[in-house]
């Protein structure tokens, strides 16, 4: 008998003698003994995808029309074989069949996987090849009905049946296991059935645990409002915090706007201020100097009084030029002009023309006649002298010393307004009095005692005195008008 192949190693095999002849009740047996397969239902779909796939495919299948292509005829039916109805129709492989020649195609049952039927060979149309034909047909058969009641395409060899043996026993090993598990996990259960007071317990809680539920959806309803009115509170506050953040956008721009301006105010403040402080400091420091002193400097130098460094006298032993001299005499006559400018006292008789070192006094005669310019008739005294003369010769210090007693008198007047003042500006207390007396007439002029003549014998020497005293009467009027105001002066006014 021809070898066939192994089924899975593709091994070719030899089939044992006792299935050679087998009779139709050997057949039976055989077939029978194998354990018909039930078809497996089809696991459920275990996601919606999957389900949706499975419905779709179902319904295709139920509207599928005819194939596209019609299976492959054998070459017994090309012939006009016949063939029983009972049996299914496949093609015999060149695995399962020995080698060529021209045979009719047998069809044989077999799995759905197809073990194909290679087309047996006949000899010459003996009666040989018949009863060969038979028995391979019944053996083939016999496979096909054991491959399709089983999960193994038969023929197979020994090696693949013991490695088939070990995988099927090492299935039966699991199975067995996770009989046993679920043996257990019955036992499990069945210990566990519950009784009828845990049923009722069970039922309670059951039904109390529904009332919580049922609580707690309410709640939860009362929540999901409460949250509601929550999202509208704060939907509202958020308008309101915007405005908010809008306002105080304004309101710092406001601010910085206003700070700007307040600054440059600070800055005109403060530079304000200082100039107020560095100007009440001048004012203070002008209000302490005083114009006349400085104006007019009244010392002394040993014998001699000075007035702004001029020394006013003369001695033998110490001669002072007389370009110093007339200075000094002119320096004494602007300050008797000041002095009664600031009092605003008019000297009665006199004018003074301060001109330096050629100052001048006038004396108006108010009992002359006028001239013809509407003018009185006037004598001027040259408050100065040319210094060409020796001393001693008093005949040519006369109109000198008729300058010096008009300004002795021009002194007094002054020196007694003065006191006027003073004692009418303090009703009853004693009046300011001159540091010396002046006593004046037409032809000798005294002061502190001492006559104001330089000419004669020997007369430098109280001239000298008498001028000092002169400059001293001088800066006492000098400080009385320093500290009288100019309004006090106008308002006590004599003239």
């Amino acid at each position: 008998m021809t070898s066939l192949h192994c089924q899975k190693c593709k091994t070719p095999l030899k089939v044992d003698s006792s299935l050679e002849n087998l009779n139709p009740a050997s057949f039976k047996i055989l077939a029978d003994a194998a354990p018909a397969l039930e078809p497996k239902a089809p696991d459920a779909p275990r996601s919606a995808a999957a389900k949706e796939r499975r419905q779709h495919y179902n319904e295709v299948s139920q509207q599928i029309g005819p194939p596209m292509q019609k299976r492959n005829i054998s070459a017994s039916q090309r012939m006009g074989g016949k063939l029983n109805p009972d049996m299914s129709y496949i093609d015999i492989t060149e695995s399962l069949m020995a080698p060529e020649g021209p045979a009719e195609m047998v069809q044989t049952p077999t799995k759905s996987k197809g073990a194909v039927k290679k087309a047996i060979e006949t000899s010459n149309g003996t009666n040989g090849a018949n009863v060969f034909s038979q028995q391979m047909e019944t053996t083939l058969r016999l496979f096909e009905i054991l491959s399709a009641r089983s999960d193994i395409d038969h023929p197979i060899c020994s090696e693949c049946t013991e490695l088939v043996l070990d995988g099927l026993q090492k299935r039966q090993a699991s199975v067995l296991r996770e009989r046993d598990a679920y043996v257990e996990f019955l036992k499990q259960a069945q210990q566990d059935v519950p009784t009828d007071e845990e049923k009722a317990k069970t039922k309670r809680d059951l039904e109390n645990a529904q009332q919580r539920e049922k609580k707690a959806l309410e709640d939860l309803e009362a929540l999901e409002a409460e949250k509601a009115r929550m999202e509208d509170e704060i939907s509202a506050l958020d308008a309101e915090a915007e405005e908010l953040d809008e306002e105080e956008e304004r309101f710092w721009r406001e601010r910085n706007a206003f700070t700007s301006e307040l600054t440059a105010f600070q800055e005109q403040r403060d530079s304000l201020q200082n100039q107020l402080a560095h100007d009440t400091k001048l004012l203070e420091s002008l209000q302490r100097t005083n114009v006349y002193n400085d104006t007019f400097c009244i010392g002394h130098d040993g014998v001699f009084g000075t007035i702004n460094g001029l020394r006013l006298g003369r001695l033998a032993e110490h001669p002072v030029e007389w370009p110093e001299i007339n200075a000094a005499l002119g320096q004494a006559v602007l300050l008797l002009a000041v002095v009664s400018e600031k009092l605003g006292y008019k000297i009665k008789g006199y004018r003074l023309v301060p001109v330096g070192s050629t100052s001048k006094l006038i004396l108006e005669d108010p009992d002359a006649v006028p001239t013809g310019a509407g003018k009185h008739k006037s004598t001027v005294h040259e408050v100065y002298s040319s210094g060409n003369l020796p001393f001693g010769l008093g005949a040519f210090y006369g109109g000198f010393d008729t300058a010096m007693i008009a300004f002795l008198e021009c002194l007094r007047q002054l020196g007694e307004h003065v006191e006027r003042q003073s004692s009418h500006h303090t009703p009853g207390a004693p009046g300011m009095k001159m540091p010396y007396e002046i006593v004046t007439s037409k032809d000798t002029g005294r002061i502190g005692g001492v006559k104001i003549h330089l000419g004669g014998v020997g007369r430098e020497e109280h001239w000298t005195k008498a001028c000092k005293y002169v400059l001293t009467c001088c800066k006492f009027l000098l400080a009385h008008a320093s500290h009288v105001s100019s309004h006090d002066a106008d308002g006590r006014n004599v003239r």
